[in-house]
């Protein structure tokens, strides 16, 4: 998953509620550690994007040329986000 957080956010505790959240609701059954990384200015997105879209092939779950059919994108979330910034006065 890649979100943005403020610097100064406990990271940690975010996710543990999510997993708490979406295990509760989903019945997901998480792994008990995350492994975290703050992007920097000179790295790509894209590059994350990629990254982390390729952990389903690395895993076996899908082959090469499947899609993932839990991927959403955040042109799938555009009407939403426009929203919810609205909502907050900001991002």
């Amino acid at each position: 998953m890649l979100i943005g957080v403020p610097g100064d956010a406990k990271l940690s505790n975010l996710i543990r509620d999510f997993k708490r959240i979406t295990t509760r609701i989903a019945n997901i059954a998480w792994q008990r550690d995350f492994f975290d990384h703050r992007v920097r200015h000179d790295e790509s997105l894209d590059e994350k994007v990629a990254y982390i879209r390729a952990n389903p092939v690395r895993a076996g779950l899908i082959g090469p040329n499947d899609s993932w059919p839990l991927a959403i994108n955040s042109d799938d979330l555009e009407g939403h986000l426009g929203a919810r910034r609205a909502d907050t006065g900001g991002d």
